[in-house]
């Protein structure tokens, strides 16, 4: 039996199509693509593939989004849920409800939140890269799983040294994922 994965994503969905390209060799079902942008790339691609796709998003009430969004990923009964570039923090109920993995353009714990990147480049540092951790109830502040590292090369700027992280990304969470399924509490 194949284990049982939702992925939730907020844009072009390129870590998505990543875990999608990979699902037969991890031997796992993507039950949906779940995102809080309605315009997000990443929802065609997963209807592209057969995949079921849902839009929650953040309205006038955070706190009926957050039961929207337990609801609805606690009707597919998922093994694991991945963030793959999800930009909504997720809430506690949730992420103590849901084994929840999220990737995060730094070495954790250096430089967490939106903005890494910049941050990276801002500090002046010679190496970045990527972190795969647990989700928590915190902001990047999850146990970690793995990581890779980036160098940060002369004339890098933002847009450059992002793409070339999330090239790295696509890899380690693949790789991340087919460590942690079979650590994983199956839900048949």
């Amino acid at each position: 039996m194949a284990y049982r994965l939702v992925v939730l994503a907020s844009g072009s969905g390129t870590l998505a199509q990543a875990i999608l390209d990979a699902r037969v060799d991890l031997e796992c079902e993507i039950l949906a693509v779940i995102s809080d942008n309605p315009e997000a790339p990443v929802l065609v691609k997963a209807q592209a593939e057969g995949i079921a796709t849902d839009v929650i998003a953040v309205g006038a009430s955070r706190h009926e989004w957050n039961l929207q969004m337990i609801e609805r990923v606690g009707a597919e009964k998922p093994d694991l849920v991945v963030s793959a570039g999800f930009m909504r923090i997720l809430p506690p109920d949730f992420v103590n409800r849901f084994p929840t993995i999220n990737i995060h353009p730094a070495l954790l714990p250096n430089f967490p939140g939106p903005h890494a990147v910049r941050d990276a480049l801002a500090a002046g540092i010679a190496v970045t890269g990527t972190t795969v951790h647990w989700v928590d109830d915190g902001v990047d502040t999850g146990p970690i799983i793995t990581q890779m590292e980036v160098p940060v090369l002369a004339g890098d700027d933002e847009p450059i040294l992002h793409e070339r992280i999330k090239k790295v990304e696509r890899g380690l969470i693949v790789a991340t994922i087919a460590l942690i399924l079979p650590t994983l509490e199956r839900h048949v």
